[in-house]
């Protein structure tokens, strides 16, 4: 019989994909979304998880629940053995938190606090997190490994990552019985090679490249470029991207790794190669074929100059690394944006 794995915010973008990915996996997901915060920027929507369903071929049982609801919680432990808990769950624009910081910690930490104690009343103590890189704040060297310090973060959402990871650390050393992975992403980007979904940030896009395709496909006039006076090698800000696809296969290496580890452990999911974002432009420009106008605007509060990782330890502890360039992440999201202009819209 399949593992049943319990999968919180697994109609967003990460969520979807890493949905699909445990199906193949052989795994049986269930996914808990409070979709309703699709209306204030989340990726969270029932159509991803439909599409998915038809690309796998399978039904998958998926619940209206938000995190901050403790009794529905424990309705849905009570109805189901989970044998982990990958957690996705929560909200995540840096901009955004950087201006409504009570709404942050709010959602963010309390739900997750919620949630492991609804797991440990269920003796359900295996867990996956959705860290980030922003635990490390403004690095201090490059290229960023798991032993670079971390707590000096730049934002709130930041913040609620590092407190997060903090508190799942401090409940693996109260009792032994608890498992976690703490996986901190760099940038997914990208789509499923179907073009059926992808990302589908709601008004304008807070992240790099659904903004690029966006503008590409239409939707805006030009990509506004916060900051151009960085020292990076164009004055733009520096990422590591990493295609989704790769992404989400990293939470199944997690998974099997759980089983077999003990305590907490740290993993850098990304791709140890950084891209500028004029560089970013231009690929996404060979990709679809179409200019990508853009201006330069002043830097945004709490983004940091360059930030790449060190996947090594990945690599060696979990035997996974990306296998995807960035022509490719550029060509999928190219595919998903070009077919659904509008996203998951029933206008596309």
């Amino acid at each position: 019989m399949a593992e049943k794995i319990l999968v919180t915010g697994g109609a967003g973008y990460i969520g979807s994909h890493s949905v699909l990915e445990l199906i193949e996996a052989g795994y049986e997901p269930v996914v808990i979304d409070n979709f309703h915060n699709a209306i204030r920027g989340s990726n969270g929507l029932p159509e991803s998880l439909i599409r998915v369903q038809e690309i796998v071929g399978k039904k998958i049982e998926f619940v209206e629940l938000d995190l901050l609801d403790r009794a529905g919680l424990n309705s849905l432990f009570l109805k189901h053995k989970f044998s982990a808990v990958i957690h996705f769950a929560g909200l995540k624009a840096v901009g955004e938190s950087v201006k409504k910081p009570l709404l942050y910690y709010k959602v963010n930490l309390i739900g997750t606090i919620q949630l492991l104690e609804v797991m440990n009343s269920h003796g359900v103590k295996k867990i996956v997190f959705s860290s980030s890189a922003t635990v490390y704040g403004d690095p201090k060297y490059l290229p960023l490994d798991e032993k670079h310090p971390v707590g000096e973060c730049t934002n709130p959402y930041g913040k609620t990552k590092y407190f997060l990871e903090q508190i799942i650390q401090d409940q693996c050393k109260a009792e032994g019985e608890w498992k976690a992975i703490l996986l901190r992403y760099f940038n997914p980007v990208g789509a499923h090679v179907s073009g059926r979904f992808g990302e589908d940030p709601q008004g304008i896009p807070n992240n790099l490249m659904p903004y690029v395709s966006q503008v590409a496909v239409g939707r805006f006039k030009h990509l506004n470029v916060f900051g151009n006076d960085y020292n990076t090698p164009d004055g733009t800000g520096v990422r590591d991207y990493i295609h989704i696809v790769d992404l989400a296969k990293g939470h199944i290496a997690a998974l099997k790794k759980l089983h077999a580890s003990n305590g907490c452990k740290i993993y850098n999911l990304g791709t140890g190669v950084g891209y500028s974002v004029l560089q970013m432009v231009v690929a996404m420009e060979k990709a679809s074929g179409k200019k990508v106008p853009y201006k330069m605007a002043p830097r945004r509060e709490g983004d940091v100059a360059t930030c790449y990782a060190d996947p090594t330890v990945a690599a060696a502890d979990l035997g996974w690394k990306a296998e995807y360039g960035l022509d490719r992440m550029c060509e999928d999201l190219w595919r998903w944006q070009s077919l659904n202009p509008r996203g998951f819209s029933k206008d596309s």
